[in-house]
């Protein structure tokens, strides 16, 4: 499964897109070295968000909470093939998620197709609520690469502590209807993996998880570390199984994000993220898209790429990541390839 995938991913890759990443490689290391913001390339992925909506109401999450700052609404479809018509020869990967249920906006598996024929790997994160069985034969015939289904819990009482409002018997229905449509339509497309959130109330059913994927066909399960933001005087949701906590007890008492907050950050250089209405953020951290530097219904892509307000966020970056509000509870955005 995982060879097959990582052939398809490899059949996307053309000459432009290969030297494009390699510039944005360089142009990252060269950073490193010179503490100036130096970039030479185009992302080769993006996140867009194609909706804000959701019908859960996860306790960590924005869109659950409904505690947006910023307005609700659906990626247009026309917008969207705009941003794809300029960007698509240099990129990777697309991925179609970034707050809500992208299932809720009606043109996504419209849209995941335009980024087909494109030649883009595609991917996309849902609660799986919304896998019925027309919706998972439209999601295979639409061409998506790869689906990542959120499998809190193997029990509903364990499942909904914190996927509130949510059922677990419909997400796993919804992981079979796709697979049989995958089945039926003999596609090698998507890789569908159920991602389990590792936290308190459910780091006892990891075993459960792998069983019940293997039970349905599904391609891979992957364990995910969560985010929490209230996490000075400890939480709720922190595993015990220091392996998938991101979090550490200091020696007072309290506790602090365990990785090294390092001056520089991967994600600035080869992605970014683009919200339903437009606005670029810097990555997927700025859930309420408090960092807004450019707005692409104003300003082309690739001017708001090298523009003032990108390259000063990037030397913010360089000067000292502990003072970008957004990066002190990253686990990620230092990594290569992360």
């Amino acid at each position: 499964m995982y060879l097959r995938d990582s052939l398809n991913f490899v059949s996307k890759l053309t000459p432009r897109r290969l030297w494009n990443a390699s510039k944005v490689l360089s142009s990252f290391y060269y950073t490193k070295w010179t503490k100036k913001p130096v970039q030479w390339g185009l992302p080769f992925t993006i996140s867009v968000e194609p909706t804000t909506a959701c019908n859960l109401r996860c306790p960590e999450c924005p869109s659950g909470l409904r505690a947006f700052t910023r307005p609700t609404g659906n990626l247009r479809e026309d917008f969207f093939r705009e941003t794809i018509d300029e960007l698509y020869k240099d990129l990777l990967y697309l991925i179609f998620y970034f707050q809500g249920e992208p299932y809720i906006n009606p043109k996504f598996l419209e849209m995941v197709n335009y980024a087909h024929q494109k030649g883009i790997y595609t991917i996309t994160s849902t609660n799986g609520h919304f896998l019925n069985d027309e919706n998972a034969r439209k999601t295979i015939e639409s061409g998506l690469d790869r689906m990542i289904i959120s499998v809190d819990g193997t029990t509903q009482e364990v499942y909904q502590n914190y996927r509130k409002a949510g059922n677990l018997e419909t997400v796993l229905q919804g992981a079979r209807n796709v697979v049989k449509w995958k089945q039926k339509l003999k596609s090698a497309t998507p890789h569908i993996i159920f991602q389990f959130l590792v936290v308190r109330p459910n780091e006892h059913q990891i075993p459960e998880i792998y069983k019940i994927a293997k039970e349905i066909g599904i391609d891979e399960v992957k364990l995910k570390t969560a985010q929490v933001y209230d996490y000075k005087y400890g939480n709720k949701l922190i595993p015990t199984i220091e392996e998938y906590a991101r979090y550490a007890k200091t020696e007072d008492g309290t506790w602090q994000v365990k990785n090294e907050l390092l001056n520089h950050c991967w994600k600035l250089w080869h992605s970014c993220v683009i919200t339903w209405d437009g606005m670029v953020v810097p990555c997927c951290f700025d859930k309420d898209a408090e960092y807004r530097l450019g707005d692409l219904k104003k300003t082309s892509f690739r001017e708001l790429w090298q523009a003032d307000a990108y390259q000063n966020f990037r030397t913010q970056i360089l000067q000292g990541r502990d003072k970008i509000d957004i990066c002190t509870n990253c686990t990620e955005g230092c990594k290569v390839w992360a």
